[in-house]
């Protein structure tokens, strides 16, 4: 039975505490849209997109409004372009970027996930093909995001495609220099990137699932923080071990009002509910960020020693609550640190608190890894790669997916300010120390082994 303690709750916790459902994505399977003609395949894309996502957006919009929950962002993931565009040239890829962005734009979407490829392994043509159209093609379109998966715990690190992206970054950048560089923060390399995710600009439809699926996204890092703040008010002197409980209940709760959004959009739209990715995902907004947690659970700057200590309680915490409250509880759940979408992130690096060591080291025991951070425009190419292969390596070793999602700024360095405006914030641009020093390491190319705990078999 349900309490009216309980009821009363949940209504706080959306109207004053910022719960809301950040993504209902639709996983839709593009494979047999495949055809020798770009043009023909094209066509097939937009008809099939259409024709699956027609009532995404109003199907979201009338549960929301149903159960007093808020829904964000209304999106759509898809098979992996360089799977559905095999044997396709630089241009035709493009050319199939600007299919998705017409057909997202036809449905009414936020933004479409899936110009996308994995090569922890190899790489394929129709891989490589795609990450040398990735600046063309998502610097030309609004609402297409890519992401390449460049390793895994079983294959290791693919150094080939990292010294390639280095530079599809800073031409990304280069591309969108009116905006800050703003296309570089529609591309997302992963190690371990899993095949089932809401959130953007990683989303993909992988292989092994539904031909058509809903998966929800949640937050509520600003419910988390009301929470702890209710508990030490209590006055008890509560332990640490207190306050991960504290936020595991409050993830439970989290988890399971997006469960419910998820499932009654799955029934109304007659296709298959996946999974809910419970994650501590924050926005610009006042009241919204996880940096507020840290400073809650004990450090007075963000960075300062402990800082990481908390993340991987946070993050542990955040877990087991969504896993607790549901057997579909998956993609990247946890606790995001994206510092451009984080008031008090963004904060501690204007104020030099928080350098990119320390955030690195905290990427280790977070749900993702380096996302959203702006760097100077002047980074070379070579620097951004041996970046991202830092961050490579600790999902690698950990058998965690990490990910690098970082924006060289155009006529910027360290110190200036950059707005993306909306969900995706702002920030000082976050200095990197010895530019220019990895360019030996990064020119070895090859293949980093997987660790020797990779086999198990």
């Amino acid at each position: 039975m349900i309490r009216s303690d309980q009821i009363l709750n949940t209504v706080d916790m959306i109207q004053k505490e910022n719960l809301d459902v950040r993504a209902v994505t639709m996983g839709i399977d593009l494979l047999d849209c495949r055809s020798r003609n770009v043009k023909d395949t094209c066509s097939r894309i937009q008809d099939k997109i259409c024709l699956k996502a027609k009532e995404l957006v109003k199907t979201c919009n009338f549960i929301s409004r149903k159960y007093g929950i808020p829904v964000v962002n209304k999106r759509v993931a898809v098979t992996p372009m360089a799977s559905v565009g095999a044997g396709y040239t630089q241009d035709e890829f493009v050319s199939l970027a600007q299919a998705l962005d017409a057909a997202a734009t036809a449905v009414g979407i936020d933004f479409l996930g899936g110009f996308s490829a994995n090569v922890e392994n190899g790489m394929s043509n129709a891989a490589r093909e795609l990450i040398l159209a990735i600046p063309e093609a998502l610097s030309t379109t609004g609402k297409v995001c890519g992401s390449v998966n460049v390793g895994s715990s079983k294959y290791g690190i693919n150094m080939d495609a990292l010294a390639m992206l280095g530079k599809t970054i800073k031409d990304l950048a280069e591309n969108s220099g009116s905006t800050g560089g703003f296309a570089a923060a529609k591309l997302v390399v992963f190690t371990n990137q899993p095949e089932a995710n809401p959130f953007m600009a990683g989303a993909i439809h992988g292989v092994g699932q539904h031909e058509v699926v809903i998966n929800v996204g949640v937050s509520g890092p600003g419910v988390v923080a009301r929470a702890l703040e209710r508990r030490l008010a209590k006055g008890d002197n509560p332990g640490l071990h207190d306050l991960a409980e504290e936020i595991k209940q409050t993830a439970f709760r989290v988890t399971r009002c997006g469960e419910l959004i998820g499932r009654r959009v799955a029934v109304e739209l007659d296709v298959p509910f996946g999974i809910v990715d419970v994650s501590l995902a924050p926005t610009p907004k006042v009241g919204d960020s996880v940096g507020e947690i840290l400073k809650i659970l004990g450090v007075d700057d963000i960075g300062a020693p402990g800082s990481t200590a908390i993340v991987a309680m946070l993050n542990d915490a955040v877990k087991k609550g969504g896993t607790f409250a549901s057997q579909s509880a998956g993609g990247l759940s946890g606790a995001f640190i994206p510092v451009c979408e984080d008031a008090e992130l963004a904060r501690a690096v204007k104020n030099n608190s928080l350098p990119l060591e320390k955030l690195e080291a905290m990427t280790a025991v977070c749900s993702v890894g380096l996302d959203m951070v702006a760097v100077p425009g002047s980074v070379d190419a070579t620097t951004l790669s041996a970046v991202m292969a830092d961050e490579m390596a600790i999902g690698m070793i950990n058998h965690k997916t990490t990910a690098a999602r970082i924006i060289p700024v155009p006529g910027k360095e360290a110190g200036d300010f950059v707005s993306f405006g909306g969900l995706f914030g702002e920030s000082a641009i976050l200095p990197i120390r010895n530019v220019g020093k990895s360019s030996r390491f990064i020119g070895f190319g090859g293949r980093i082994p997987a660790p020797i705990n990779s086999l198990k078999n």
